[in-house]
């Protein structure tokens, strides 16, 4: 009882933080899932869909999302679903002002929920929780460790919807994130 207050308190937070709404549109998105999620996924930024329902992933990238989730063996319910950036950019994609500032909620939400895995759609996310440059195309498909965390790597299901080769690599790394997941704490 005590994670979801503190996440609802992040989302509060979030839906009053005049620096994300900068440069954005539509309504929050501060993220949803299990406040005791073992596993994490973040994506970019909210698409159109998202802007209006205030949903992460709902739109046609998240539909392949989330199918492989569940593909996957897990539930929805069972994890947590977020972004760096918490609002539709005007631009379409997040300046790296937006991603600095969007991670301080992230890091919070992160915090409260603790997760053994942390899943990182695209360079986005890899930016804002790594800090640093990944060439996804490259390390795709891997995890590695950092300030006591799991992450793992993977392309954006955007990429994997416009590319047949892209959805083929996304599935196979769902295939690998799979087996991580059944390896016990």
């Amino acid at each position: 009882m005590k994670k979801e207050r503190a996440l609802k308190r992040i989302a509060g937070e979030i839906a009053g933080c005049r620096f994300c709404r900068k440069g954005c549109t539509g309504k929050a998105v501060p993220g949803e899932g299990d406040a005791d999620a073992r596993v994490v996924f973040v994506g970019e930024a909210p698409g159109r869909e998202e802007a209006k329902t205030g949903r992460p992933f709902v739109g046609r990238s998240g539909k392949l999302l989330r199918q492989t989730i569940r593909e996957a063996g897990l539930s929805e319910d069972d994890v947590f679903i977020t972004s760096p950036v918490h609002y539709l950019p005007d631009q379409g994609t997040p300046s790296r002002e937006m991603i600095r500032h969007g991670r301080e909620h992230l890091f919070a939400q992160l915090a409260v929920i603790e997760p053994d895995i942390i899943v990182l759609l695209g360079n986005t996310a890899c930016t804002a929780l790594l800090d640093t440059k990944v060439e996804v195309m490259k390390q795709h498909g891997t995890t590695l460790r950092k300030d006591g965390r799991t992450y793992f790597i993977t392309l954006h299901p955007a990429y994997a919807v416009r590319f047949a080769e892209g959805k083929k690599l996304f599935l196979r790394d769902f295939a690998r994130l799979k087996r991580l997941i059944k390896t016990p704490r």
